[in-house]
């Protein structure tokens, strides 16, 4: 997965890489493939799942609506789709626990009664 990833993605664009703490992320020989690459890693407290849970529960989102609804022609295509997916679920999908607003909503809020 790292070797197709690397093909793909330039040296040091100031990447954050998250993981949890699995054997394969705490290996030094794959910390150090990241740092080379200029790539950021980020990874969860042991024994803390909530250090992840907003991203989980992001891309549980994610897959259930988008991702599993279609299928897609090419990897430009769910990268414009996917970009249309995180404008719609940052400006327009209203979530109960954000008072009934969108998280940029909810955000502007905030910050005007601040």
């Amino acid at each position: 997965m790292l070797d197709n990833a690397f093909v793909k993605i330039p040296d040091n664009t100031n990447l954050i890489f998250h993981s949890d703490q699995g054997w394969q992320y705490q290996h030094k020989t794959y910390q150090k493939r990241l740092k080379d690459k200029g790539i950021r890693q980020s990874m969860s407290r042991k024994g803390n799942c909530l250090d992840n849970s907003i991203m989980e529960n992001f891309f549980g989102l994610l897959k259930s609506e988008l991702l599993y609804l279609r299928e897609f022609d090419s990897m430009e295509e769910f990268r414009v789709e996917l970009e249309r997916y995180i404008d719609y679920y940052n400006n327009k999908r209203i979530k109960a626990k954000l008072k009934g607003l969108s998280p940029v909503q909810y955000r502007l809020q905030s910050l005007s009664v601040a």
